[in-house]
């Protein structure tokens, strides 16, 4: 550690497994839901937020949950209940599903780590807008837009870069409940304002900053007094990298954005043979023998 800042430009390259899982909540979605796992985890966050739980203790139950729903998707307390599955077994079958996604997590992190019941609150207005908003894709100045279907939302995206952040925090000794809320409240002039990506935001000009700072006042008057004064000093470490907090968010935003894109490119090398022989797609049963004929019959087994 040199002034408080940690000396690391980087977490090590074996934590990425587990940010592209945490990722893939973007893209988990289950019958009885609207929305991805982390659309609806975004507003969950603001939702006990707003309803008074300590940002200490939602960075911790937000990351739990991210974790748990790597292993378990949208198999919940509410889904163990209805299947008749309550108390100390369904809080233990979650627990086991914290600490085996969490294998990555720094030790220190993961002991405080506890998934917490949801408060029944509700979201301020701004969250239903982010999560209608779609991500721009890849502008650039003077090029076409690359978009790849189907985009991501701002809601989905300040939740997996908060969940990154909580986890990358003490690669940079930051502290994790600052990036937590500087990760979710990085986007809410996006509430207000179309994402137009790097294209339109150069057009935009000497106009950007000023119009970024009146749509983010707007969302922030949705928050009680005392939740914006904590958000709007979190928001402080966005502008630079020059702090541990600062660091941790713009190691969680630049990950969260490449790592998004990489998984189109990923499913689109995908082949046969990976998906059969190392995802197992036809995996070990009773009719597992009948299957491989089958496929290998058929000219499929890869």
């Amino acid at each position: 550690m040199t002034d408080g800042i940690a000396s690391a430009e980087a977490p090590p390259a074996r934590v990425l497994d587990l940010l592209r899982e945490l990722g893939e909540l973007k893209r988990i979605r289950s019958a009885a839901h609207d929305g991805s796992i982390a659309e609806r985890h975004f507003a969950a966050a603001w939702a006990a937020l707003v309803d008074g739980r300590p940002p200490d203790d939602a960075w911790r139950a937000a990351a739990a949950a991210a974790l748990a729903a790597t292993r378990l998707g949208d198999i919940d307390r509410g889904v163990l209940a209805a299947v008749g599955i309550g108390g100390g077994e369904a809080e233990a079958i979650i627990a086991r599903a914290v600490d085996e996604a969490a294998e990555e997590v720094d030790p220190a992190l993961r002991v405080g780590l506890r998934a917490l019941p949801d408060t029944g609150g509700a979201p301020p207005p701004f969250v239903a807008k982010l999560a209608r908003q779609p991500r721009a894709g890849v502008t650039c100045p003077g090029r076409p837009r690359l978009l790849l279907e189907p985009p991501e939302n701002h809601a989905e995206h300040c939740l997996v870069t908060a969940v990154y952040g909580v986890i990358l925090a003490p690669f940079y000794g930051a502290r994790p409940e600052v990036v937590y809320l500087a990760s979710l409240a990085h986007h809410l002039h996006n509430a207000l304002i179309p994402d137009s990506g790097f294209a339109g935001e150069v057009l935009l000009g000497d106009h950007l900053e000023p119009a970024f700072e009146r749509a983010t006042g707007v969302a922030l008057a949705e928050l009680p007094p005392a939740l914006a004064d904590r958000v709007r000093e979190a928001r402080a470490v966005l502008p630079d990298a020059e702090t541990p907090e600062g660091r941790a968010f713009h190691a969680a935003d630049t990950l969260d954005r490449v790592l998004q894109i990489e998984q189109h490119l990923r499913a689109g090398k995908a082949t046969m043979r990976y998906v059969l022989h190392d995802m197992e797609l036809v995996h070990a049963g009773p009719v597992r023998g009948f299957q491989d004929r089958l496929l290998t019959a058929m000219g499929l087994a890869g």
